[in-house]
């Protein structure tokens, strides 16, 4: 409930409790709170005891937090009912980055280090070098397209 609070907060909370209510209630203060907290558990306990009776035995398994839309969609990716794990685990993003990036400059994946040596090979094309015939021509002005 209070996961994030440190604890210098927690000093300056109760500090300011001190100040504010007086030491002579504070003991009295935080015994009501804390029966006020506790009936507020017990009665949220005893509503989903009877949500989960009237549902019946077919939603035994249920649970409330499963009502969160992120851990509904987290517990449905982990089911292997799917198959999603061999999907992604079938999914090597290092050796298709490796892939596109020897493809990129112009090598093959299996024989990366004799096409360097030998220049571009099989006809690649190098992505690097210039066009032979650089034209420094520049596009015709359209005064209808601005």
């Amino acid at each position: 409930m209070f996961n994030d609070i440190g604890p210098l907060e927690l000093v300056t909370l109760i500090v300011l409790a001190v100040l504010v209510f007086g030491p002579d209630k504070l003991p009295k203060l935080i015994q009501d709170a804390t029966r006020t907290i506790r009936k507020i558990r017990e009665f949220s306990e005893s509503a989903k005891q009877d949500i989960r009776q009237e549902l019946g035995p077919e939603f035994k398994d249920f649970e409330f937090e499963d009502l969160n839309p992120k851990a509904f969609i987290r517990k449905q990716l982990d089911n292997d009912e799917l198959g999603l794990k061999e999907i992604r685990n079938g999914f090597d993003l290092k050796k298709e980055m490796a892939e596109v990036t020897d493809a990129v400059h112009g090598r093959d994946a299996e024989s990366s280090s004799s096409s360097s040596a030998s220049g571009s090979a099989g006809g690649a094309i190098d992505m690097t070098k210039k066009p032979e015939n650089p034209r420094d021509e520049r596009p015709p002005y359209d005064a209808d397209a601005t």
